[in-house]
Parts: C-alpha cells; sequence; structure tokens
C-alpha cells in the first residue's frame, strides 16, 4: 500500500489540475471586498449557486457596511432564509457590519488577525477574502479541497489546518490562490465525495491519485 505521493509526483499534480482548470476563480459573485465577505460568510454548509440567488437579492439594497445595518434582521432573514443556517449567518452579518464602521471606517480589513476578529469570519473565509479580495497568497481550505487534496494525495492529514499547512509545503506560494481553485473545481466536476469519476480523471490516468493506486494496487 502506498502511504504517500513523492515531491515530482505532487508537482505532476498540480500540473495536470493547472492545465485542467486555467484562469480559475471563485464561483461566487461579487464586486467589492464587502460583497466577497459577505458572501463568503453566507457560503458555509450552502453551495456557490444557493449564494449566488440570495445576494442577487440582497446586494441591490445592502452592499456596503452603512446600508446593511439600515436593515432589520428579520428583513436581512427574509432574504437569506432559503440557505442553510440563516439565523446565525444574518445574526454575525449585522455585527459584521457595525464593526466594520466602528473599527475599520467601513472598510474590510486586508490582515488575517483583524478578519478573523469580525464575527462569523473564521480562517478559511479569512483566506478567501485575502486570496481573492487583496492578492495576499493564501489556501484557503473548504470541504472540497480537504476532502480531495487527502483523497489524491497532496496532503496527509486527520483536520483543516494540518491539510492547509500540508498544502502549503507542496504548492508554491505564487500558486496558492489558484491551487484552491483547481482543487475545489475538481472536487466538483470531477472527484465528487460519493462517487468520484475515476474513469474520466486525469490523475488516476496517469496513476498520480494516491487512493486510486491503493484501490487498485
Amino acid at each position: 500500500m502506498r502511504k504517500r505521493l513523492t515531491k515530482k509526483e505532487k508537482g505532476s499534480v498540480l500540473e495536470i489540475l493547472s492545465n485542467l482548470y486555467p484562469n480559475p476563480k471563485t464561483e461566487l459573485n461579487w464586486n467589492s471586498e464587502y460583497e466577497l465577505l459577505v458572501a463568503v460568510m453566507l457560503s458555509a454548509q450552502t453551495t456557490d449557486v444557493a449564494v449566488n440567488k440570495v445576494t442577487a437579492a440582497l446586494f441591490p439594497l445592502a452592499n456596503t457596511p452603512e446600508a446593511m445595518i439600515q436593515l432589520t434582521q428579520a428583513e436581512v432573514e427574509s432574504h437569506v432564509r432559503r440557505i442553510g443556517l440563516f439565523r446565525n449567518k444574518t445574526k454575525n452579518l449585522l455585527a459584521m457590519s457595525h464593526l466594520l464602521i466602528e473599527r475599520h471606517e467601513g472598510c474590510v480589513p486586508n490582515t488575517r488577525e483583524e478578519l478573523e476578529a469580525l464575527p462569523g469570519v473564521g480562517r478559511k473565509t479569512a483566506n478567501v477574502v485575502l486570496s481573492n479580495a487583496f492578492e495576499i497568497p493564501a489556501i484557503a481550505v473548504d470541504t472540497h479541497v480537504f476532502r480531495v487534496s487527502n483523497r489524491i494525495g497532496l496532503a496527509q492529514a486527520t483536520n483543516v489546518r494540518k491539510t492547509e499547512e500540508d498544502l502549503m509545503k507542496v504548492i508554491p506560494k505564487s500558486d496558492w490562490k489558484d491551487a484552491h481553485h483547481w482543487i475545489i473545481y475538481h472536487g466538483r466536476r470531477v472527484c465528487m465525495a460519493r462517487k468520484p469519476d475515476c474513469a474520466n480523471c486525469p490523475l488516476s490516468g496517469e496513476k498520480l491519485c494516491l487512493a486510486h493506486l491503493n484501490k487498485f494496487q
């Protein structure tokens, strides 16, 4: 049983994924740092498609913290109730917006410490905002990234933080942002959770997927 991919094999995995998914970007719709922050906060345990439907109605009313706090809890909930955990997410959106005004003059901060100090913002959300809004290298590990990177062998970890550390070691810093999207795309299009399409996966075909190698050894 293979325990790990070699450094060279991991490099080949990244090269294949980069060619498979050129010019990647988040599938959340946003036009400002604040809109991205709101969308990512809403996306926890929810699909990007569902979030985009919510923000399409919410952002015309409230796409700045100043506009958001003019809405009541019930008004925000009426727009986000179609997604999971909508009550808690609404509370966090309003509290986050208040703090942006009180501490940051209404602007989204560009440091991890300041972002993670906001209600409802964890490390993954902070990393998405840093890398996509501010072009600061970071690897956000969500459900897809955790599952796929450990399945194929880019990481070998039992938790999100260790997975992020493993990926940071093997992926060049200049590719951190794109690699996050490569792995997400692969998890959504080919390496699905319950039924991965190994027959049409170039990583399996090139014997570069650790799970596939161990299954058929």
